[in-house]
């Protein structure tokens, strides 16, 4: 039965529940319902393709692989390596995430909880830093990591990724350290933590949403990051698997199911990460944008 709010003038309905369910939020439900599903098909679609052959995909690519066919994933590994190149994304990834967070958790921390002049112009510069493209900065990059002769090598990737994830994370981990009441800190004081103990056993676990977030997006960004993995590592034994993905494209063009395997394997460890520090993510990202 439809009746009409008088406060708002919505129209609603009730359930079998007796409650009132507005015809709004039922649209809203359905518009994130499509919006899920232009996410979630192609996925599938991908999937489904990785236990085809090539031809199986140029002439339907929409037909379900009955039986699938595991062929491209033992190709995967044995012809193109893939493995090494996982090992070599996930060994720069984590790196880059643990040196991220350790580096911008305290310089987020000083200028958080610290009042010193030229904080304001350090955050204007961070804020500031985040509009340069990144490749307006690639012959200076590339120059200082030949000096240091680190290119061709996992340090030759990690050190870049690293410099470039240091302002938004400082940024954001920043903000939401901003927001922990001070009585807790007084409470450390009076416990005798100094400042390092304090970071450690109170800002580190109270701002963990905060972390796990910006770990997850630094990670992406690092895991994604194909114009620095073809610049700063050509070598194939540190060679990552989205530079591996390039090469595929080009070598095995027309193996299309050997293609989508290998694009499975490529997202897997994103799902994987995601699944297990989700909840934080929300809860980092806007906590820290209220201060108070």
């Amino acid at each position: 039965m439809q009746q009409v709010n008088p406060a708002n003038a919505v129209p609603v309905t009730r359930g079998r529940s007796g409650k009132r369910f507005p015809f709004g939020m039922a649209f809203v439900y359905l518009c994130l319902s499509l919006w899920a599903l232009t996410t979630i098909y192609p996925l599938i679609w991908i999937i489904n393709n990785s236990f085809k052959s090539s031809d199986e995909v140029m002439d339907n690519s929409f037909k379900l692989a009955i039986p699938p066919d595991k062929l491209n994933y033992t190709n995967a590994f044995e012809s193109i390596s893939i493995g090494r190149a996982y090992a070599n994304s996930l060994i720069m990834s984590v790196s880059v995430v643990l040196l991220v967070l350790i580096v911008a958790g305290l310089a987020a921390y000083i200028l958080s909880r610290f009042k010193f002049r030229g904080r304001n112009l350090i955050n204007s510069l961070l804020v500031a830093t985040l509009l340069i493209p990144t490749f307006a900065t690639v012959v200076p990059v590339y120059e200082l990591l030949l000096k240091w002769k680190v290119v061709n090598t996992y340090f030759g990737l990690i050190l870049p990724q690293t410099a470039g994830n240091l302002s938004f994370a400082i940024l954001v981990i920043a903000g939401y350290l901003a927001t922990i009441p001070k009585e807790l800190e007084e409470a450390a004081f009076i416990d005798g933590c100094n400042r390092f103990n304090m970071f450690t056993k109170i800002f580190l676990p109270v701002g963990r949403p905060v972390f796990a977030s910006t770990s997850i997006f630094v990670f992406l960004w690092s895991y994604n990051d194909l114009f620095s993995a073809i610049i700063f590592v050509n070598k194939d034994s540190v060679r990552p698997i989205v530079a591996l993905l390039a090469q595929i494209s080009s070598q095995y063009g027309t193996d299309f199911g050997l293609m989508a395997a290998a694009v499975v394997l490529t997202v897997i460890p994103v799902l994987i990460v995601y699944l297990f520090i989700q909840k934080y993510i929300e809860k980092g990202m806007t906590e820290g944008a209220i201060k108070g």
